[in-house]
């Protein structure tokens, strides 16, 4: 017995070598890395005209982090699809911002048709409501609009609260498109120059308990083939995934389909 054990491990550990070599040769025939090619230097930000002391207050007021209390609207079971969306904007017209900005303020004219929507429900400009949970609560806000005189809409979002409605978003621009995507709410702008128009995507911000301007870009516009079709965003499609979604206004959004959302070919500062 022992000469027939002596014997087997030489063969054993010759198995094992064989092995190990048509493993090791496998590997290298396939699914190894392989370079990319020499990478661009990085090139840190330099800060110009360092001696300037620091601004100490915004130069302008977009109405960003602005809420307001709406007064006399309770939320039934905390869901906003049973308010009345004409009710919540006209009593809006009494509520009281937390911080006076006057960018929530609407024209004399649209104040007395939001008055007058009972009686002359034709001119109404109030628009029917979409619903998102664009907050991360489980509970759906109600996105509003008001046309305005120009073209322009006045945006406003309404979140349910225990002690009632907030509205949490208000801001007004003549507008190209308003769009849902995910979680944000994106608005897309006329530019006065040619070719481009600005898009800005507006998101919860859990610290100030708003709907913040999150990313505010101007696109470079190019037309698509065939006549009567709308310019859209030529700029790639950037790393960070969202999702793009039609509502139809009064039914429940659809869920949300993984999308990229095109980056800035140009970013600017537009108000």
């Amino acid at each position: 017995m022992r000469p027939q054990h002596r014997t087997g491990r030489p063969a054993a550990a010759a198995v094992a070598a064989l092995t190990g070599a048509v493993l090791l040769a496998g590997c290298g025939t396939g699914g190894e890395l392989k370079s990319a090619g020499p990478a661009p230097a990085a090139i840190g930000p330099a800060r110009l005209w360092p001696e300037l002391p620091p601004a100490s207050a915004a130069p302008y007021d977009y109405g960003e982090g602005e809420t307001a209390h709406i007064p006399g609207i309770t939320v039934p079971g905390g869901d906003v699809r049973r308010l009345d969306p004409v009710a919540v904007v006209q009593a809006g017209l009494n509520a009281r911002p937390d911080r006076s900005s006057g960018t929530d303020a609407l024209p004399a004219g649209a104040v007395r048709q939001i008055k007058a929507c009972r009686t002359a429900p034709a001119s109404c400009p109030v628009l029917k409501p979409y619903y998102r949970d664009l907050t991360g609560d489980g509970r759906d806000e109600m996105v509003l609009a008001v046309r305005l005189p120009g073209r322009q809409l006045s945006v406003r979002v309404y979140m349910p609260e225990p002690s009632g409605l907030t509205r949490i978003m208000s801001t007004s621009d003549a507008v190209i498109s308003v769009e849902l995507a995910g979680r944000d709410l994106i608005m897309r702008a006329p530019s006065a120059i040619t070719g481009y128009e600005y898009r800005t995507a507006w998101s919860w911000d859990d610290r100030q308990r708003a709907m913040l301007p999150t990313q505010d870009e101007i696109l470079r516009m190019t037309p698509r083939d065939g006549p009567g079709r709308r310019r859209t965003p030529s700029a790639r499609p950037s790393a960070r995934p969202t999702a793009e979604a039609t509502v139809t206004p009064g039914t429940a959004a659809p869920s949300p389909v993984p999308s990229a959302v095109p980056s800035a070919a140009v970013t600017a500062e537009r108000r």
